[in-house]
């Protein structure tokens, strides 16, 4: 694998601007466009219960031997979003890289402290670029009270003191001290009434390659998540809920298991789950396969993949009164045209399948309720925990964990709720409920099934004169939050295809252009995973235009640039896995090559794949990818969530499908549900461009690149579209 980082001077205003106190209490997230609520530092012992001496504000606590507490209210499932937060307080403080830590903040904790973390939530590769500006904020504010702190000491001014790595320097008389001898009183010191954030180009700790903190406990096996948490007296609890989502228990017989080994209760959790607790995991598991149930699945029991497709290919024509992006009349112009490029795509229910399945502990009594869970929502699981606790939330904590894989699924709490009401029924003992991969699979929050209707037309010079684009599928909004759908339906169904959207925008300039979707929900529940609409958004337009450019006898590479003389950025990621990939020299013999770009979640990016495909096999040999997420804060991590992401868009691609028959997913664990393997990973080559001026996201923008750039080139390679997946369904002997 292979990184290279092109810097271009950055224009960002806000990194430069003296910032008012004021601005910063009451205004430090506008930037991020996400938070309204007041911001404010607890920063006395008498404004936060139980602080601690050496805790310069909520965010550092320095220790007398110079080690430096950094809290992070944000959740880390390997993407390295704790390491990058962290180098941008630490950068901001001047400290030591090397003696610094971590801490994760509590729900409860920020509650009570008037949300002095601001949002906890990690979703949408907000985790950075949602929260850069106030965390920066924060380092600043403490390095200038411990300067302040050493300052007074002293009797010297300020601006003759200079700070590097933890020690302060008096530059008139050379005197020195350390953040650790002045930390205390440096805590009873009002916040700077100015804050001044760095200019990116003068950082010496973020923007650099530097190691993660959270790797060493993974290394020597120390590190607990959530499905590793134990406390005394714990029980273990396995649930298993109607297979048929929507379908209702109707009853179970407890006495035939209550008598097995170490069985303790068999428990009617909600009107669609029964439980099983017993002493171990593996005696709960046992007595679970055995205990006789009767559901009543209802009439999504007669639900099939079929059926759903046929519901969604009746929304691909017709009207819809859902539409995301319009210019000129593509109707009218397509209704004329003498020559029609058209296609039909689709992609399957996909199931987020972490390595750690869903789990939580919970000790629940009358007067308090504690739950130790891995969560990307923090906040929204403690009202979770509190609301099937029956308690108020001051009543409540939840213990955040690391999480040893998420991809969108525990941005959820439906497990969390489902744990709280089966300790609550073993009150005062500890209780993990864990789900086995098997009701992992089947209880999922699966990525939507959708289809999608293209028509084109061109002009006498070879370009897009017209493009109808219309989706038909299912709505995350519509089932997660159904008080964000709007007039014009779900706003997230068209990522990618809107214009000039800070999250996503359509790159191609077409004059004559119709994106709309016909919404139909099945029974299926559905949820954010990484890289939510992007995902086929990117795979339908991608690969159509890669179409109407061989329709057009143009280069693809070509036929693109020629359509993006209005989107720069677009164009820059584009042009550089093209010259990179050498797209215009001749591959080794054998090795075709495929391209895409997009934009989401407020990054550029782009792809050049390379495939070889012999008698009927495909291997994917290459892929150079770009990505501009206006700044980086750690290239290392870039590459890393670059490469990662492509593991994941491709093992979708090439083998993710979850079907359904009888009203329930067919797929239980991996034998069935097939994900990439370490010998099927392609050598990846990652060019990071930051262009600066922007924030965007990281982990999940360049996975809709990663497929649409393979189909393309197993068409160069086969000739023939791949327009239905997963791919392993396509058999791809020449045509």
């Amino acid at each position: 694998m292979k990184a290279t980082t092109m810097n271009k001077p950055t224009d960002i205003d806000v990194a430069q601007a003296t910032l008012s106190r004021r601005g910063f209490l009451k205004g430090s997230g506008a930037a991020a466009g996400a938070f309204t609520l007041a911001f404010s530092f607890p920063l006395t012992t008498a404004a936060a219960v139980g602080q601690v001496p050496t805790e310069v504000n909520a965010w550092v606590v320095v220790q007398p031997d110079e080690r430096v507490i950094i809290r992070i209210a944000r959740a880390e499932m390997g993407q390295g979003t704790l390491t990058g937060l962290a180098q941008l307080f630490a950068e901001e403080l001047e400290c030591d890289w090397e003696r610094v830590s971590f801490e994760l903040v509590k729900p409860g904790m920020n509650r009570s402290r008037n949300r002095v973390w601001r949002d906890m939530g990690t979703g949408g590769s907000r985790g950075i670029r949602g929260s850069q500006d106030y965390v920066r904020m924060g380092g600043a504010a403490a390095r200038g009270m411990l300067v302040q702190a050493a300052a007074r000491g002293w009797g010297a001014d300020v601006a003759d003191c200079r700070v590097d790595k933890g020690t302060i320097t008096h530059l008139p008389t050379g005197r020195t001290t350390t953040y650790g001898a002045v930390a205390a009183a440096a805590s009873r010191l009002e916040l700077p009434a100015d804050v001044v954030l760095k200019d990116p180009k003068d950082w010496k700790i973020a923007g650099r390659p530097l190691k993660r903190i959270d790797t060493l406990d993974k290394l020597d096996g120390s590190l607990v998540y959530g499905m590793d948490f134990k406390l005394p007296g714990m029980l273990v609890a396995l649930p298993r809920a109607c297979p048929v989502h929507g379908g209702k228990l109707v009853s179970f017989e407890a006495k035939a298991v209550s008598g097995m080994p170490g069985v303790r209760h068999v428990l009617r959790v909600d009107d669609e789950t029964v439980a099983v607790v017993a002493d171990t995991f593996w005696r709960a598991k046992k007595a679970l396969d055995v205990l006789p149930i009767v559901w009543d699945e209802g009439a999504n029991a007669k639900v099939s993949s079929e059926s759903i497709a046929a519901v969604l290919r009746g929304g691909l024509s017709g009207d819809t009164p859902y539409v995301g992006n319009q210019a000129g009349d593509a109707r009218g112009a397509l209704s004329k045209a003498s020559r029609v490029v058209e296609a039909d795509y689709s992609t399957p229910y996909q199931n987020h399948a972490p390595m750690e399945t869903l789990s939580a502990t919970v000790r629940w009594t009358r007067e308090r309720c504690d739950a130790w869970a891995p969560t990307q929502v923090a906040e929204l699981a403690l009202q979770a925990v509190a609301g099937a606790a029956g308690l108020p939330p001051e009543a409540c904590e939840v213990h955040p964990m690391r999480i040893g894989g998420s991809f969108g699924r525990r941005l959820a709490t439906d497990y969390l709720t489902m744990a709280v009401r089966i300790a609550r029924q073993v009150p005062g003992t500890p209780v993990k409920m864990m789900w086995t991969r098997e009701e992992d699979m089947a209880q999922g929050r699966f990525h939507p099934v959708t289809q999608c209707r293209l028509r084109a037309s061109l002009d006498r010079d070879g370009k897009l004169e017209a493009l109808h684009m219309r989706i038909s599928g299912q709505s995350i909004t519509a089932f997660v939050n159904p008080s964000a759908m709007t007039a014009n339906g779900d706003p997230f169904i068209f990522q990618g295809l809107i214009p000039k959207a800070p999250e996503g925008n359509f790159a191609y300039g077409v004059p004559n252009l119709l994106i709309d979707y016909a919404m139909h929900n099945p029974h299926i529940r559905p949820g954010y995973w990484r890289g939510v609409n992007t995902n086929q958004n990117a795979i339908y337009s991608e690969c159509f235009i890669d179409e109407v450019a061989h329709a057009a006898g143009k280069d693809p590479y070509e036929f693109r640039r020629s359509h993006m003389g209005a989107s720069p950025k677009h164009l820059a990621v584009l042009d550089a896995v093209a010259e990179r990939a050498g797209w215009h020299k001749p591959p080794p013999k054998g090795v075709f090559r495929g391209i895409a770009q997009y934009m989401g979640f407020g990054s550029y990016t782009a792809a050049v794949a390379e495939v070889s495909v012999s008698e009927g096999q495909l291997r994917v040999l290459r892929l150079v990818a770009a990505t501009d997420p206006g700044h980086v804060v750690n290239p290392q991590q870039v590459e890393a969530q670059v490469a990662g992401s492509f593991a994941y868009g491709l093992s979708a691609a090439l083998f993710g499908e979850c079907t359904v028959k009888d009203g329930r997913i067919e797929q239980r664990n991996f034998d069935s549900y097939n994900v990439l393997r370490l010998n099927g990973m392609p050598a990846v080559e990652v060019i990071v461009m930051p262009s600066g001026g922007f924030w965007g996201g990281v982990g999940e923008p360049t996975i809709a690149v990663a497929a649409p750039a393979v189909l393309n080139a197993v068409f160069a390679a086969t000739g023939k579209r791949v327009r239905n997946l997963p791919l392993k369904n396509t058999d791809l002997a020449k045509a």
